[in-house]
């Protein structure tokens, strides 16, 4: 082989091979970043892993809400209609949220407790995210609970 067909050939190496690092170094980024969402249910049943990060999705159970005096904590609880999650965050809660409600939280399970980095209300009376609604509507048709129309984005 001659050189110029060996640097050619060293090139095209070594740019197949930065390609594919570049590739590896993307795939292992967002598959870290990825949180899925899961139902308190799905959560209890084990789907979610014991350390991962997710969101969950559900309704804010009515009455559950508690806030400890003179701190941010904030300590309430998320149904899907089978099974309930108690979340705690010390993270500020957003001005649409409210007991009764569609919530999404993002964070980890410890110790039988969701730890929410992150909460998520609805922002108006019919709008629910397209997972969370999916999900609701397979658990209110399980228990046979009348569904309103929602609309979904």
């Amino acid at each position: 082989m001659n050189p110029v067909r060996r640097r050619r050939l060293l090139w095209v190496m070594l740019l197949v091979l930065a390609s594919g690092l570049a590739t590896a170094l993307v795939a292992m980024a967002l598959q870290r970043n990825i949180a899925y969402l899961y139902t308190p249910s799905e959560v209890l049943r084990g789907d979610a892993g014991d350390h991962a990060r997710f969101r969950l999705g559900g309704m804010v159970v009515k009455g559950s809400l508690q806030r400890a005096p003179g701190s941010m904590d904030a300590h309430f609880v998320v149904t899907d209609g089978d099974a309930t999650l108690p979340v705690i965050t010390s993270r500020i809660l957003p001005d649409l949220f409210a007991e009764g409600t569609a919530v999404v939280a993002t964070g980890r399970l410890r110790d039988g407790r969701f730890v929410a980095e992150e909460v998520l209300a609805k922002h108006d009376e019919t709008y629910m995210p397209k997972e969370v609604a999916d999900k609701m509507g397979q658990a209110h048709t399980k228990h046979d609970v009348p569904v309103p129309a929602a609309e979904t984005y």
